[in-house]
């Protein structure tokens, strides 16, 4: 379902960037090669950012809907993402 994941993206909603602003969270570009996305943003905190999307609304209903159209690299036993190790970064 790429088309679709890149034409929500094209079109996301207002709120939702204001969502994305509130969290702390800029600098974000989502990548596709094939069938994968890859996803990266900056932010002051991963803490905070990780607390205020599980207390949105907007976050939530955002979810859903991107929950049928992607499938995310989940942890089996927990669902939650699994986590990368950066092992290069260049400023």
């Amino acid at each position: 379902k790429l088309e679709e994941y890149i034409r929500t993206h094209q079109q996301i909603w207002p709120e939702m960037t204001e969502a994305l602003n509130t969290q702390g969270i800029h600098n974000y570009t989502i990548w596709n090669n094939n069938d994968t996305v890859i996803g990266y943003y900056e932010c002051e905190s991963l803490q905070y950012a990780d607390k205020v999307k599980q207390e949105s609304e907007i976050c939530k209903r955002w979810a859903e809907m991107m929950g049928g159209i992607m499938v995310l690299d989940a942890e089996p036993e927990t669902n939650e993402i699994k986590s990368y190790q950066q092992i290069f970064g260049h400023k």
